[in-house]
């Protein structure tokens, strides 16, 4: 009964998730300006990953600590992000407490 409960949850799952995955080909296309500033935010992280950090003092790896929070923030504004339906939140926990 077990394994056929966990079967019918794991099922359930893969459906719920199925929404959320067709979401993102209905997302905007992205202007001239934005493309060209996601690849200048991409050039910059490959920068900062390109340093050296053990010649740097505290306060500079701060503001390059900084610096790199503002960028995955604007990225992931001008990116866009995976949504869950409801229903997928439901039977995630279904899943959770029946599992537990």
């Amino acid at each position: 009964m077990k394994k056929l409960m966990c079967f019918f949850s794991m099922v359930f799952l893969f459906v719920a998730f199925t929404p959320s995955a067709m979401a993102k080909k209905d997302k905007p296309e992205l202007s001239e300006e934005e493309k060209a500033r996601l690849v200048e935010i991409e050039f910059r992280v490959d920068e900062i990953k390109a340093m050296d950090f053990s010649a740097m003092e505290k306060a500079e790896k701060k503001a390059v600590r900084n610096e790199l929070k503002e960028i995955k923030q604007e990225a992931r504004d001008l990116g866009g992000g995976v949504y869950l339906s409801v229903g997928a939140i439901i039977i995630i926990l279904l899943v959770l407490i029946l599992i537990t």
